[in-house]
């Protein structure tokens, strides 16, 4: 006979399951941020494209189930309509960039004497359409990498990590980075109560009767969450003496300031030298700061 005590033995050993690891919503926007600028660092399609298919892969494996989650299609659909509207442009009001190589011609209008500079219409090159792509696709590729931080970060989690100085900045962070998320959940919503009516969800009429109440929805609902937040006490400050008040302002901006002249030191070539020195002291001066308003 079989040894019954192995079988369950066996059949008792729990079964592992892959746990999820959650990185901070600081770090996904970090990394977001540190795609936008290798994006705005190149015109080269097929590393704007290895950037956008990157994003897109790291949502598709990473993202959760929460509404907020599902505003990367919306960015990506953006991203889509900015590329087209350029080219567009393109062709209808001319480029800069001289071409050689005319692919078709549009009806040129007329225009007076004061709106010399500007054409409508006349012939299309590749140069301009090629010239007008790249720059297209590279404010694409910034699009998408905003989008898959809000597809990524939660936006909860991220106002709980910032420091209670910036009590007016974080509700105005509330409205802004919450108005998106409700906005995508919304217009899912109505467009599935449409449909359920038998009523068109697309095109011009279903986008002019879904759009108000969505957009109306989305602010009010930020608003509020602002006004919870207000309500709950959240930001409120205590009576701190006047020297230590001076201190923190002097820090912050201080810091900020040093922030700035390394930035720019960094970007100009005559800055080399002292461009992160002072960007390094001013993060140090701006974090001090921070840190210390925060405990009021």
């Amino acid at each position: 006979m079989p040894d019954t005590g192995v079988r369950a033995a066996r059949t008792t050993v729990p079964v592992r399951s892959r746990a999820r690891f959650e990185l901070h919503p600081g770090a996904w926007w970090l990394w977001s941020l540190g795609l936008g600028t290798a994006a705005t660092r190149t015109t080269n399609p097929l590393l704007l494209a290895l950037l956008m298919a990157v994003a897109g892969y790291v949502v598709a494996v990473h993202r959760s189930s929460a509404p907020w989650a599902r505003s990367y299609t919306a960015f990506a659909k953006l991203a889509v309509a900015v590329l087209l509207i350029r080219l567009a442009f393109t062709a209808v009001l001319g480029s800069p960039v001289p071409g050689t190589h005319v692919l078709f011609t549009l009806p040129e209008i007329p225009l007076p004497a004061w709106a010399q500079g500007i054409r409508l219409g006349g012939p299309v090159s590749a140069e301009a359409l090629l010239f007008s792509g790249y720059n297209g696709l590279k404010l694409a590729a910034l699009l998408v990498c905003v989008g898959a931080a809000n597809a990524l970060a939660s936006p909860a989690k991220l106002l709980k990590s910032l420091p209670g100085a910036l009590y007016e900045a974080g509700v105005a962070v509330v409205v802004a980075l919450t108005f998106a998320p409700h906005l995508i959940a919304d217009v899912q919503r109505l467009r599935a109560a449409r449909r359920l009516r038998g009523r068109p969800d697309r095109g011009v009429r279903g986008l002019f009767q879904v759009g108000l109440p969505v957009l109306e929805g989305a602010l009010e609902r930020s608003v509020a969450l602002a006004a919870a937040m207000d309500a709950r006490g959240y930001g409120r400050t205590a009576e701190v003496p006047a020297p230590v008040r001076r201190m923190t302002t002097a820090l912050t901006l201080g810091g900020l300031l040093g922030v700035c002249a390394g930035t720019y030191g960094l970007l100009t070539a005559e800055g080399g030298l002292y461009g992160m020195p002072v960007l390094l002291a001013g993060a140090l001066a701006a974090l001090a700061g921070l840190r210390l308003g925060g405990r009021r």
